[in-house]
């Protein structure tokens, strides 16, 4: 059996037997990503690295010594993220031969649970837009069918998943950036609460939209990662309540109480809303309790777009003059709008996210779980263009963001925990993807949710 088969946790548990060594199973990684080039998941690979430390954690298993939960088993991580040691481009021309001091913080933890990074996976550039091209690395294809995209801003670490090139990646997620290409891909990703897991790379630790989280093939490793990366760090002020304990890992889906959201204000595919239908009815054959409810998400998005491109604005702005062509012309037009947007707007926006959290806030004061689906539609064509309008099932829907995932970005505006878990598939074999959010902290339990639903629809 291909080493690149087995789970993060069949991994762990053989290099432990001593029936796999970490060499073999960062080779095997590495193999794979050789393998599949054509997908483009990588922007940097990190082989000589990897095979070093992979030969450390061997003699480290081979002396007896104790071992952490992850030893051994390769991971890799979205090139926004810093890697001490390790380039990280943020997709872009600006920032292409800047080397890290430091790991963030999630990089240090997983590499403290003896997780081995095998490198560094495509992003759009600064992760501004849904579909999986930059000028610094071309484009990134889906690893079912090219003619599709993966889904972004993480698409390399949902293709690397996806397409067996080591079983966890950690991605980030800014308005969705998790969870659209794990839907597209047929992967786990979690979009954390806010601050469970610290992110000291935003600029601003106080007006963070942006997350750091797990992605996996199953829903038990994505949680392995989670653990692995999760809790308390003083410098971020929203860290300070990573140690809150969110409710217990539910034991079965009886009596769960379900928020059904089958659109947003969205046209919706009827692939889309049969798959997603069908998990939720699974969730009620469990005995689980669900309410169709009606919320309107859409109309969130010209809020966050201000808060998107302002803040791309004000981080890079000064750039576009010295990068220029080498610059994403979406991006540069993203610079553009973000700098006629007034302190008036800002702080409309950061109205609106309010009045989000509060609705969402009272939905869970009666409800344990929000369920939707993660997209609207399978993954879009490859060729779509992220500025204009899109069709769903050939009607004419809207923006990309409005129409395709209305369900993702206001998670990020309010904090709240979600994740997109695989839940079908569409006529042409393209993965269709549900997503699970919840209370603050409520993490573990929407994981615990997720794996009790997976069980019962594969």
């Amino acid at each position: 059996m291909d080493v690149m088969n087995h789970s993060a946790r069949e991994l762990a548990s053989l290099i432990r037997r001593r029936e796999i060594s970490p060499v073999e199973a960062v080779q095997g990684a590495l193999d794979r990503i050789e393998a599949r080039r054509e997908l483009n998941a990588f922007i940097t690979v990190t082989a000589d690295q990897a095979l070093a430390a992979a030969r450390v954690a061997e003699a480290a298993v081979m002396a007896g010594a104790e071992l952490p939960p992850l030893h051994g088993v390769p991971y890799s991580v979205k090139d926004l993220t810093a890697t001490a040691g390790v380039r990280t481009t943020m997709g872009s021309a600006i920032y292409e031969n800047f080397v890290p001091k430091e790991d963030a913080i999630a990089v240090a933890r997983a590499k403290a649970a003896g997780a081995i990074l095998i490198g560094k996976t495509t992003t759009p550039e600064f992760g501004h837009k849904p579909v999986a091209v930059a000028p610094i690395f071309g484009r990134t294809l889906h690893p079912i069918d090219p003619r599709f995209t993966p889904g972004a801003s993480s698409s390399g670490a949902a293709v690397a998943v996806a397409a067996g090139m080591g079983p966890l990646a950690l991605g980030t997620d800014g308005g969705g950036s998790i969870r659209i290409p794990s839907s597209c891909c047929g992967i786990v990703g979690l979009k954390p609460t806010l601050g469970m897991v610290p992110h000291l790379q935003a600029p601003d630790l106080f007006s963070v939209n942006s997350f750091v989280g797990p992605m996996a093939r199953d829903v038990a490793d994505t949680a392995l990662l989670f653990d692995a990366i999760r809790g308390f760090d003083r410098r971020d002020p929203y860290g300070l309540g990573a140690e809150a304990q969110g409710r217990p890992v539910p034991l079965s889906l009886a009596g769960l109480k379900v928020a059904w959201l089958p659109s947003a204000g969205n046209p919706v595919d009827p692939e889309v809303l049969a798959a997603t239908r069908a998990a939720v009815r699974a969730m009620e054959g469990e005995g689980a309790i669900v309410e169709e409810i009606r919320l309107d998400f859409v109309s969130l998005e010209r809020h966050f777009l201000v808060l998107l491109q302002s803040l791309l604005a004000a981080r890079i702005g000064d750039n576009l003059e010295r990068f220029g062509q080498r610059i994403d012309p979406t991006l540069v037009e993203a610079v553009l709008k973000g700098r006629q947007h007034s302190a008036i707007a800002l702080h409309e926006a950061g109205f609106a996210k309010t009045r989000c959290f509060a609705e969402l806030q009272a939905l869970f004061e009666h409800h344990d779980v929000l369920v939707s689906p993660t997209v609207s539609a399978p993954p879009l064509s490859i060729d779509v263009d992220v500025s204009g309008e899109i069709e769903i099932a050939g009607v004419p829907a809207g923006t990309v963001r409005g129409a395709w995932y209305p369900y993702t970005y206001p998670m990020n505006l309010t904090g709240h925990p979600a994740l997109s878990m695989p839940c079908g598939k569409s006529s042409l074999g393209l993965p269709i993807g549900l997503q699970l959010a919840g209370r603050w902290y409520d993490d573990r339990y929407l994981l615990g949710i997720a794996a009790l639903l997976e069980a019962r629809i594969g």
